[in-house]
Parts: structure tokens; sequence; C-alpha cells
């Protein structure tokens, strides 16, 4: 059996590199439980990285809004990534109060054409749906 070589950041611990288990009775070493705190939190930042991964690949996100501002029932595209029907329910123009649902006329995984819905004039966020919930993006539209 090949023995672990491990760097001797431990210098004058009799112990060092004989880490599990310490015999009975003993504990770990200083240096021992550092080693095993960095090891420990290598660890949970590697099991993390894939799951952000998979949980920001689904995401939708607004790039632009063409044209940037327009009226009642003119028709805006909005770009972006993963705006398809399984990850955007419905589309809103946003204020610091209020939701207002627009009707989504055209939808693909990176556009949405949608018509402005009866709001008054005025600047307003263009946010989406997923589940039960609303996501307001840092898209804006102007009704004229």
């Amino acid at each position: 059996m090949a023995k672990l070589s491990l760097p001797k950041i431990c210098a004058g611990d009799p112990h060092c590199g004989s880490f599990f288990p310490p015999s009975p009775g003993q504990r770990f070493t200083v240096s021992q439980q550092t080693l095993l705190a960095l090891a420990f939190a290598a660890i949970v930042a590697l099991l993390a990285l894939p799951l952000r991964a998979v949980l920001a690949q689904n995401t939708p996100s607004f790039t632009t809004v063409d044209p940037i501002s327009g009226k009642v029932n003119d028709q805006i595209t909005v770009t972006g990534e993963n705006l398809g029907k399984a990850s955007v329910s419905a589309v809103f123009l946003s204020d610091d109060k209020n939701d207002y649902k627009a009707t989504i006329v055209e939808q693909s995984d990176t556009k949405i054409v949608m018509k402005v819905p009866q709001v008054k004039p005025g600047s307003y966020n263009v946010s989406y749906q997923k589940g039960n919930s609303i996501y307001i993006q840092p898209v804006r539209f102007t009704v004229e």
C-alpha cells in the first residue's frame, strides 16, 4: 500500500501525515484540522460548480428591446436567451407597483414579440413569468 505524501506544513508534529483516524483518545492536531478544513472547503466548492451551471442553464434573460419606445398595442421584440415556452410563460411591462401582462405574438428561444398592454405613458421594465414568479429584467421600454 502506497503511503500518502503530504507537504510538511505541520513541521514538528509527530502525527503529521497520519490523518485517519487519530489514535484512540487523541485529537486531530491544529495542522491536521486546518488541512481537513481546506479539503472540505475544496470539495464543497467543486460540488457547487456543476449545480450553479445547471441552475443558470435555463434561466431566461432579456438583452434588448426593439424599439425602445412605442404606443399601446404596438408590437415590440425582446431578444435574449432561454425565452422559449418551456422557460417563459408570460411577459409583462412592470412599474414600481404593478405588472401589466402583454400578449405574446411570437416566441422562440432567442426572441419574444409582444403587444404593448394597456398602460399609462411612462417607463417600464420588461419582465417575464416562470412558474408562479415574475422576474423583472434590466431592459426598459417607454410607452408614449
